[in-house]
């Protein structure tokens, strides 16, 4: 059944990755027209099946280049900006994506008049953090604070579902290596949110469902250590693998060689956000500036992981020793 469309129109900077797929989705599902701003508009055509035929389409923006931005925004009646980075690489920094390119996406709102922006940043977003990461996520908020007070910022947990980069990545790493590494022992404390449930926030804020300049932190229902979400993964996949304790500083010298290859499997930026809990603080949740604040039951991870971590099983989805237990 073709959604209605309701005549308006919004632009998602950084729509074609990770969230941005389940963000355009939503959205597409509540009828708005989704323009697409993204660096490699040929790279966006997955993008196409989530609306009806010319809803979604992609445009072609650089957040270095303040006139491509303010075409991206032309005409737009809302605007969301997922735009970040894992890693760096080249020129693309923390500074130059997280601060530098908030800011720019900011401007281009504030001078075009949109008010209604919402933008991702990251639970632990701290200008004082020792990550460089978190560092910029902060400089990225202030920056949306500056220029369009109305901004509603997003600050999600680590993010689970099909195409994360957690869970993901440390099963791809059990399939091959003996051993994981607890880094720091294992204590980090997470509150794993589902990446659906996140773009839901996302599209009910575009809507008017959120405190307009208020900060979100969204979470799952669960905390789980570090150590906890390991297990959990070895056990949806069915492989025994030991988790060796590493420590923060060991793990930082080893880091320091393996940011270097590429993909970059850890960084000493990764190890330095390991040393804080990464859950909703206290604040947050007095305030109702939470997933359940939004209207949203989170998902847990026992009803999602199995749905794509079954591919690492050793005889993949229909593994009999998984479903014998």
């Amino acid at each position: 059944m073709t959604t209605p469309l309701n005549g308006k129109l919004v632009t998602v900077f950084g729509g074609s990755g990770f969230v941005g797929r389940h963000v355009v989705h939503a959205l597409a599902r509540r009828g708005w027209r989704v323009r697409v701003a993204v660096r490699r508009p040929d790279l966006a055509f997955h993008l196409q099946p989530l609306g009806s035929v010319g809803q979604i389409h992609a445009v072609q923006a650089n957040l270095r280049y303040p006139d491509s931005l303010a075409h991206a925004v032309a005409g737009a009646d809302a605007v969301v900006n997922l735009v970040g980075i894992l890693a760096q690489s080249g020129r693309q920094t923390f500074d130059a994506v997280q601060a530098f390119g908030a800011r720019a996406v900011a401007q281009a709102c504030k001078d075009a008049g949109i008010t209604n922006l919402v933008h991702m940043s990251a639970i632990g977003a701290d200008a004082k953090s020792p990550a460089g990461y978190a560092r910029s996520k902060a400089a990225g908020e202030a920056a949306m604070r500056e220029l369009v007070p109305e901004a509603v910022i997003m600050r999600p947990s680590i993010l689970f579902g099909p195409e994360d980069d957690f869970f993901n990545r440390f099963a791809s790493m059990a399939r091959m290596s003996p051993s994981l590494p607890l880094i720091g022992g294992g204590k980090t404390r997470f509150q794993p949110v589902f990446v659906g449930d996140v773009a839901e926030a996302v599209a009910r804020a575009i809507e008017g469902g959120a405190e307009a300049g208020a900060t979100y932190e969204l979470g799952g229902p669960q905390v789980k250590t570090f150590r906890e979400c390991l297990e959990m993964m070895l056990e949806i996949t069915g492989r025994k693998r030991l988790l060796v304790p590493l420590s923060f500083r060991l793990a930082g010298t080893l880091a320091r060689f393996l940011q270097l290859l590429p993909g970059a499997p850890l960084t000493r930026d990764q190890v330095a956000m390991l040393k804080s809990d990464n859950v909703v603080s206290e604040e947050a949740v007095a305030a109702g500036h939470t997933l359940s604040g939004l209207g949203i039951t989170p998902v847990t991870l026992a009803s999602i992981l199995p749905g794509y971590l079954w591919r690492f099983r050793v005889h993949g989805q229909f593994d009999s020793a998984y479903h014998a237990k």
